[in-house]
This record gives C-alpha cells, sequence and structure tokens, in this order.
C-alpha cells in the first residue's frame, strides 16, 4: 500500500470534518519512532498529542493491557465493578495536588473530563457562570467548544454557543499581555456583566495547550486562588495535556504553591488508550447524585489496567526528571538556533512542554507562514512536528519523555536543517 492510495480512500470515507495534520499512514511505532505503510520512519516529536508520554508500546504498559484482556475487556464499571478501578482512583486522589481528601471519576476523554467538572461545580455551587480565557482548548464537545477560547476552527459555524461561559485574557509576556490584565478582565466582568455570586468556576490550563504553550504565572494562579476563596467560586485546573510527568513534575499544579479544587487529566493517563478522570475536594465530588455522573465506557479496564502501568513507569523512570532534563536540553538547542533566527521571538515551557514562536523580526507579526514551512520541512527529513497557537505560529514540541538520547540528538539535527531550510525558502 501507499500512503497517496489510503489517503484517496481517507478522503472518501471519512468526513472532512476531521482535520489531517500529514498524510502518513502509521503501520507500527515504538517509543519514539513510528513507521508507516511505506516502510519510511519518522521521530515522532507529537506523541499523539501528549498522549504517549511513555513512549510507544511501553512494555509494561502492553504486558499490564495484554493481562487485562485475558481477563475481560468491559462490564461496565456502574453495572459489574472492579478492584482496578478503585486502586486507580485512590492513586490518583494522593498524587493530584492538594492537601485536602478527594474523589476521583474515570470518563472516556478530555472534553468530557472537562464538561464533568463543570457539571460538578454547578451542582456543589447552585451556580452557572464559568469562566475560561482567551486561547484555552478544553475539547470540542458544545460545553468544551464553549469554554475554548479560540473561534477557528472550533467554533466556526457551529451555531451558539452554551450560555453563561465567559472568557478573559490569558497572560502572554510576548505580547503584552499580563497577569494584571487578566485580572482587570475579571474585574470588567464583575463589574459589567457578571455577578461573582452566579459563577460556579473559573477554568484555566497550568500551560495552555492548542492555545500556543503559554505557561500559567505563578501570579495569575495565586490571584485566580483568592478570587475564588472570595467568593465561593470553584477553581478548575485543566490538567489534560500537562500531565504526567510532561512539564516536569507529575501535574503542572505541583509547579505552584496553591491547588485547585477540581483537576481534570486525559491524554498521557493511559499510554494510548482512551481513558480520563476528574478528581476534586470530596465534598465536591458528592455533590452530585447517583447516576449524575459516568459513562458506559468511563473506566474501561483496559485503561485502567494501562494507567496503573503508566504511574508505575513514571515513578520507576523518573520520566518527571527525564523530562526536566530532555527540556532543558531542547532550550538549549534552540537557544543555539535563535542565535542565527532571528524570526524566533520567544522559547518557552516548563519540563518537556516546550514551544518556540516566530515572528517577522520588523514588524513583529507572528509568522505562520515560517511556522509551517519550518514543519513540513522536518516532515520531509523524517520529524514529526506539531504547531498552535492562536496565530498558527509556535511549533510545540511533544515527544515521548522516554524517547532515547541518540534519537532525541537526531531530531535536534533534523530541527536545525528545518529551520535553515524554511528560511531560505
Amino acid at each position: 500500500m501507499l500512503n497517496a492510495e489510503v489517503a484517496k480512500r481517507r478522503d472518501d470515507a471519512i468526513s472532512r470534518g476531521v482535520g489531517m495534520m500529514t498524510q502518513i499512514y502509521a503501520d507500527r511505532a515504538l517509543n519514539a519512532e513510528v513507521w508507516d505503510i511505506e516502510g519510511n520512519r519518522y521521530i515522532d516529536f507529537a506523541a499523539g498529542i501528549a498522549v504517549v508520554n511513555t513512549g510507544h508500546c511501553h512494555p509494561r504498559v502492553m504486558a499490564a493491557v495484554a493481562e487485562q484482556m485475558g481477563r475481560f475487556t468491559h462490564t461496565c464499571h456502574q453495572v459489574l465493578p472492579y478492584e482496578s478501578y478503585i486502586r486507580l482512583a485512590e492513586r490518583l486522589n494522593a498524587a493530584v495536588p492538594g492537601d485536602f481528601a478527594k474523589k476521583t471519576v474515570f470518563v472516556t476523554t478530555g472534553a468530557e473530563a472537562c464538561e464533568n467538572a463543570v457539571k460538578i461545580a454547578r451542582i456543589a455551587t447552585g451556580r452557572n457562570g464559568v469562566i475560561a480565557f482567551g486561547g484555552a482548548f478544553h475539547g470540542r464537545t458544545y460545553m468544551g467548544m464553549s469554554l475554548t477560547g479560540k473561534v477557528e476552527p472550533y467554533k466556526k459555524g457551529f451555531g451558539a454557543m452554551m450560555p453563561d461561559v465567559w472568557h478573559v485574557p490569558f497572560p502572554q509576556d510576548v505580547h503584552g499581555v499580563s497577569t494584571a490584565d487578566a485580572m482587570a478582565g475579571i474585574t470588567k466582568l464583575f463589574k459589567a456583566d457578571l455577578d461573582p455570586a452566579r459563577v460556579a468556576a473559573i477554568i484555566f490550563e497550568p500551560v495552555q495547550g492548542e492555545g500556543g504553550f503559554y505557561p500559567a504565572p505563578k501570579e495569575l494562579v495565586r490571584a485566580i486562588r483568592k478570587l475564588c476563596d472570595e467568593h465561593g467560586i470553584v477553581m478548575i485546573a485543566d490538567e489534560v495535556q500537562t500531565g504526567f510527568a510532561r512539564t516536569g513534575t507529575l501535574f503542572a499544579m505541583h509547579g505552584y504553591d496553591v491547588a485547585a479544587d477540581i483537576t481534570t487529566m486525559a491524554k498521557g493517563l493511559a499510554g494510548g488508550l482512551p481513558l480520563a478522570a476528574v478528581t476534586g475536594r470530596a465534598e465536591l465530588m458528592d455533590a452530585a447524585h447517583p447516576g449524575g455522573l459516568g459513562g458506559t465506557y468511563g473506566g474501561n479496564p483496559l485503561g485502567i489496567a494501562a494507567a496503573n502501568a503508566v504511574l508505575d513507569v513514571i515513578e520507576e523512570e523518573d520520566l518527571c526528571a527525564r523530562a526536566n532534563e530532555l527540556g532543558g536540553r531542547l532550550k538549549q538547542r534552540l537557544e543555539a538556533i535563535r542565535s542565527v533566527t532571528p524570526e524566533i521571538s520567544d522559547i518557552r515551557g516548563p519540563g518537556f512542554m516546550v514551544a518556540v514562536e516566530f515572528a517577522n523580526p520588523g514588524n513583529h507579526e507572528p509568522d505562520a507562514g515560517l511556522t509551517n514551512r519550518i514543519r513540513m520541512e522536518a516532515l520531509k527529513r523524517g520529524l514529526i512536528l506539531l504547531t498552535c497557537g492562536v496565530y498558527g505560529n509556535v511549533i510545540r514540541f511533544l515527544a515521548p519523555i522516554t524517547i532515547p538520547d541518540a534519537h532525541f540528538a537526531e531530531a535536534m539535527e533534523i530541527l536545525e536543517a528545518s529551520v535553515a531550510a524554511a528560511r531560505q525558502g
């Protein structure tokens, strides 16, 4: 089979609403390498968008899933429960930041996790309003779209969004938006449009993912915590992309001196299997009546088995330290590239959740064209990269944290050559 042949079949069979970043059709993968159906080999700096933090086909994860498959693949936990579901919940309750009693519910996707966090906040507070941030991404369901702070492609043409969702600016130093600007946006909301006594939750990403890998400043997170405490608002940290060692700590919120009331997670939780979770203060999580939360596939036993193995791998292989090491090396190489690339306007991100932003050095306008050319040049040379950001001018680096040193070094050579070639083109 050829990639082009399968691409034609895809065009005929799959809705065009499902976007495509490449025309590479995967055949097999191992750790940070992927081979397509033509036998071409790539180094994967996407990791399924931060899903396989522990690498493709990690033997510990594969063995756990295989063992579970030999027992049963599904019962629906609400019908026939199983101990592994409870054990994973206990581990997350202990691991999620916050020195208070916690409980967990399992669902299937990050969007579901964010939806359920809002449901929990609303039923616990008896309020409706939710504040989110510009540039945020929280999913493609209607509530997810409504929370997301980016119109195209997520909201465009899909009609009215969910009511009582409000957006304020997110700090972006490189674009001149400060924490003071963000908090002033909330103050203006409270003065002009929204009684704080109607606000159920404020939701934010500790590092904006799709929005451009902008880390939330510590002063912003502290200010949100203070505001929530003053007005009885639930603070929700969306750790769907930042979780599970990606930022150099198990959760990004470990890097702050305050804790969220509710944490959402998915992506890296189960090493490639669909599993998501909401973990929060026990009294909040118990506010919903039995049957108000959950779903048929939520906490599927295969995903649960994988997730328990992922947590073991992160601990045993010290992937938090590895993320910090790799992120430091990546930033060092990007700084070397910046010395001969004036279009690089910013390098940022904690741990191994790193991004580089490109702008015209003359007028400082975002340069999405150069960014995409770099991505395509890298792809031709065997390196898979992802772009992001409201203006499409950011490259985000999401390689498996388990990537071998030799493959990382090879990727850095390809990246440097791709930047140079794209600037000339």
